[in-house]
């Protein structure tokens, strides 16, 4: 039988249910955080994921305010950085969450891995909204289900990768923060599902007139995914894309600016503000590290612009 979780809360910083020796883990992966944070966290899930072996198989259950909780394996590389209570995790999107509290919106979290922002999201600090969850991996797939379990299944769940249209593929990779369906396709890896956003609407999931925001976390197929979505870009959504550190070419950011009628808007922690882009050697400056991405935003919504700008207003405090 499975050990129950260890808990961790952000606020205080409690650790409960936690062994000597896990508790001896937990000062070692914090420390680890912010040393590692002066240089983006170069080593830091290589280092984590060494020691997670020397751990017992347990999950930690780390509650990132009063009405959400975000389950994973105790010492996993990627998601250990949370016990590091000064570590923002994507802080441009919570920005953006954050200043959506009052929008009727919904959440489309592509490539939702074990849904850290489905999760957040769905919270009451959050706003509580609607929230798909799409993830392709049966890996992470599992432990999706189980942060859903654990938040009163307030998120709704598929599992099938996105794509410029329905079909099948192949998911591969080694990392689950990691795992693509680009050049999976000839074969090899778990074969999954993949859909379209815009099948969302013709499958009466979503209406076409709703307000959304569609994490792209999609690992190599953002523009794909974009294609796919014609229609529902059309309307009051943004697009949340991951940007690689490691493409000097820029190219999600290239389509969405030379390729589309969206606004591409990334936010330039030099001035604390979310700026439209017309240029993309803004992205030169601002992608400091190879090894991480970065999330660029792309909409054709002036309601979701306007937003975007009542969001700006406070940049000046937020660099207090």
């Amino acid at each position: 039988m499975a050990q129950a979780p260890i808990q961790f809360d952000r606020a205080s910083g409690a650790l409960e249910g936690a062994n000597l020796w896990e508790r001896t883990a937990a000062l070692a992966l914090v420390t680890g955080s912010k040393i590692s944070s002066r240089f983006s966290h170069r080593g830091y899930n290589h280092c984590a994921n060494l020691l997670r072996k020397a751990l017992p198989e347990r999950n930690i259950a780390i509650r990132l305010n009063e009405d959400a909780v975000f389950e994973f394996p105790y010492g996993d590389g990627y998601w250990s950085k949370l016990l590091n209570r000064a570590y923002r995790y994507e802080d441009e999107l919570e920005l953006l969450f954050l200043g959506s509290v009052d929008v009727d919106y919904t959440l489309i979290d592509c490539g939702a891995n074990y849904g850290y922002w489905s999760v957040l999201v769905s919270s009451r600090p959050f706003g509580a909204h609607r929230v798909i969850a799409i993830e392709p991996s049966s890996r992470n797939f599992s432990k999706l289900s189980n942060n859903a379990r654990v938040n009163r299944d307030r998120f709704e769940l598929m599992k099938c990768a996105i794509g410029a249209a329905r079909g099948t593929a192949h998911l591969t990779g080694t990392k689950h923060e990691a795992f693509s369906i680009a050049g999976g396709v000839n074969g090899g890896g778990e074969e999954v599902p993949v859909l379209a956003l815009d099948d969302l609407i013709d499958d009466g999931r979503i209406p076409r007139d709703g307000k959304y925001l569609i994490k792209l976390d999609v690992e190599g197929v953002e523009i794909e995914a974009i294609k796919g979505a014609t229609r529902l870009l059309q309307g009051d959504s943004v697009i949340l894309c991951e940007e690689h550190g490691n493409d000097p070419q820029h190219t999600v950011s290239r389509y969405i600016l030379e390729k589309t009628p969206l606004k591409l808007i990334v936010y330039d922690p030099r001035s604390g503000r979310l700026e439209t882009v017309t240029e993309l050697s803004i992205l030169d400056r601002i992608k400091v590290s190879s090894h991480v991405g970065y999330n660029v935003f792309g909409t054709a919504s002036a309601f979701w612009q306007s937003r975007i700008s009542a969001l700006n207003a406070n940049a000046a405090s937020r660099l207090q």
